[in-house]
């Protein structure tokens, strides 16, 4: 399978570089995974299209001002960082730009005392850094939202980068499926006897690394800390025993969900090449640590029954996702109607929900 088989054009004119107020008010796609008919409605009606006794499960990660601007102590030239996953109380790994920026180099931070050590490259950009003390207390005074790269407006208002139910801090991105949601939104749903859910996963490195290889199977993703209580895991268990849809709000929920009903059948997330045998639907397990589960098509969905997604990139691993969801041909035919109903791509655009 190649990569190349989940491009498609796309001008940039489509991106979306703000965000629609009030959030409920972006448009809405909703897709039969089946059939592939399609349905154009605004966000708040998404109400009609869950029913009394699904759950719906959310993504609670909070974004940090994960971006840093430093100075090599040395020299004082420019270094970029992106803060991707913490390590320990001081150590993070980070995306790192600028010249020669190597193990050994120390780095510090206009009108702060933190300073930083790089002590390891990773793969690529990626580095160990080890702070001289926790950089969390700093991250507000010297930390910028990371929008990501094909965005060029800076918000007004760097909540709108937040779900309204965000908890947790720790991505480097915004979980952006939930960004539509209002609290009228979501209580409408619990009015109507929808089960609410939560699980936790910080988005790291690949939401701004493209996908390089030519065939689908030789990409690898990264691990991404994730986290299934035992009473949400108890919650969508009951309910899907109950009869009801379990649906993921983002890309990153459903990959919390699987994981955890992969782990459920006694599988390893982080070893995605050597997934159990199952059946077509698995309980979930609660769980926290990491997940590499990498889903295009071919992959056998186990928890999952409706997704709530917006577009995504060309050839990206998210569009290879979707595409498993429901199939490559749908997926991109109704980004072909989006296109011609002038729906807007990307983080900040509309949604699309496939059930």
């Amino acid at each position: 399978m190649k990569v190349s088989d989940f491009n498609y054009d796309l001008p940039e004119s489509f991106i979306a570089q703000t965000p629609v107020e009030p959030r409920d008010s972006s448009r809405l796609m909703v897709m039969n995974r089946q059939t592939g008919h399609l349905d154009h409605r605004v966000f708040r009606d998404i109400v009609d299209f869950i029913n009394p006794g699904d759950v719906l499960v959310l993504n609670t990660t909070r974004v940090i001002p994960a971006r840093l601007y430093a100075q090599k102590a040395e020299t004082g030239g420019a270094v970029e960082i992106l803060l991707l996953r913490q390590v320990d109380t001081t150590r993070w790994q980070a995306l790192v730009g600028g010249r020669h920026v190597n193990p050994g180099v120390r780095l510090t931070f206009e009108d702060s005392p933190l300073t930083a050590i790089v002590e390891e490259a990773l793969d690529g950009a990626e580095r160990l850094l080890n702070f001289s003390e926790s950089v969390s207390r700093y991250l507000y005074d010297i930390g910028y939202t990371p929008l990501p790269p094909y965005i060029h407006t800076q918000l007004d208002d760097p909540e709108r980068y937040q779900t309204i139910y965000s908890r947790q801090e720790g991505s480097a991105a915004a979980p952006t499926a939930g960004l539509h949601f209002t609290p009228e939104v979501l209580f409408a749903l619990k009015e109507k006897g929808v089960i609410l859910a939560y699980c936790t996963l910080h988005i790291g490195l690949d939401t701004f690394k493209p996908v390089q290889a030519d065939d689908v199977e030789a990409h690898h993703i990264h691990s991404e800390w994730a986290e299934l209580s035992p009473q949400d895991a108890h919650i969508i268990n009951e309910a899907k025993l109950a009869g009801g849809r379990i649906i993921a709000v983002g890309t990153t929920t459903a990959r919390t969900l699987e994981s955890a009903a992969i782990i459920s059948a006694g599988g390893d997330p982080t070893r995605p090449d050597e997934l159990p045998d199952m059946c077509p639907w698995r309980p979930v397990a609660a769980f926290q640590g990491d997940t590499r589960l990498f889903i295009y098509p071919g992959y056998k969905w186990r928890a999952v029954h409706a997704l709530l997604t917006n577009f995504h990139l060309p050839k990206s691993s998210l569009l290879m996702m979707v595409s498993s969801f429901s199939s490559r041909e749908h997926i991109l035919n109704a980004y072909e109607v989006a296109k011609q109903e002038g729906y807007r791509f990307y983080s900040l655009g509309d949604a699309m929900f496939i059930e």
